[in-house]
């Protein structure tokens, strides 16, 4: 039996208030397929697309549909298909879904899909119940089947960060492109088995060697370190003498 998504109050955030800036640099280029696109038209839409699902941060090779863009270049199916591949796909899951607990994923489509952050944290548990109930496929669906979505993208058009204009500041919000696609949690377990090491561990041959060191190899150390350089300096003087013709080398 699945549970009904729980109830949860939005917030006035800035997507749900009038537009009324002058486009720009802050505002998000919009990519659909109403009217007629041009080859090189198409083939935007659809980078567009890996960009808003997959991220930037996995804009590579092997993550491409390639069945799912030739469906697309001949109207077999609609951006909102489209988008619904990308999500429902192996990879995206492999990299997004597996990697993350089920708030943080469920954040993460809400900004990628609906074009906004989440309202609350109650929004977050209530996607997460949907997730454990209904499993990744009945998430996304339920994402791209909602009011919402359909009011602010419908069929044709990609979804995009729908307003990052804030009231009373020079910029507005980050990006969602800069959440990372994983939180620290998985971070830890990655680090745990020996990942993110910039290099592998010392190995030393002999005992005195190791941290810390020995008052006596210190010792050693400063003396060669100021004996050293007394006789590069006494040897740069002399040079520097003979150069002059007050003493002869």
């Amino acid at each position: 039996m699945t549970l009904p998504l729980i109830a949860y109050s939005p917030v006035s955030q800035n997507q749900r208030v009038a537009n009324y800036e002058v486009s720009g640099d802050e505002h998000a280029r919009i990519f659909t397929t109403e009217g007629t696109l041009s080859p090189s038209g198409m083939d935007n839409l659809i980078a567009a697309a890996y960009r808003q699902v997959f991220n930037e941060q996995q804009m590579i090779q092997s993550n491409r549909q390639i069945a799912l863009e030739s469906q697309l270049k001949n109207q077999q199916i609609t951006v909102r298909d489209f988008i619904r591949g990308l999500a429902l796909s192996d990879n995206f899951r492999r990299r997004n879904f597996e990697v993350n607990n089920n708030y943080r994923f469920a954040q993460m489509c809400i900004q990628r899909l609906l074009g906004r952050d989440v309202y609350s944290e109650e929004e977050k548990i209530a996607w997460s119940i949907v997730i454990a109930t209904k499993g990744l496929p009945g998430f996304i669906n339920e994402l791209l089947n909602s009011q919402e979505y359909l009011e602010n993208f419908g069929y044709d058009t990609v979804p995009y960060q729908r307003r990052r204009i804030l009231p009373q500041r020079i910029s507005g919000e980050l990006p969602f492109a800069r959440m990372p696609r994983y939180g620290a949690d998985h971070r830890e377990k990655l680090e745990a088995i020996g990942y993110f090491r910039n290099e592998a561990p010392l190995t030393y041959r002999w005992e005195w060697q190791k941290q810390p060191y020995p008052a006596g190899v210190y010792l050693a150390g400063k003396v060669v370190l100021y004996g050293g350089g007394a006789l590069v300096s006494l040897g740069l003087i002399a040079v520097a003498l003979s150069a002059w013709g007050i003493i002869g080398l």
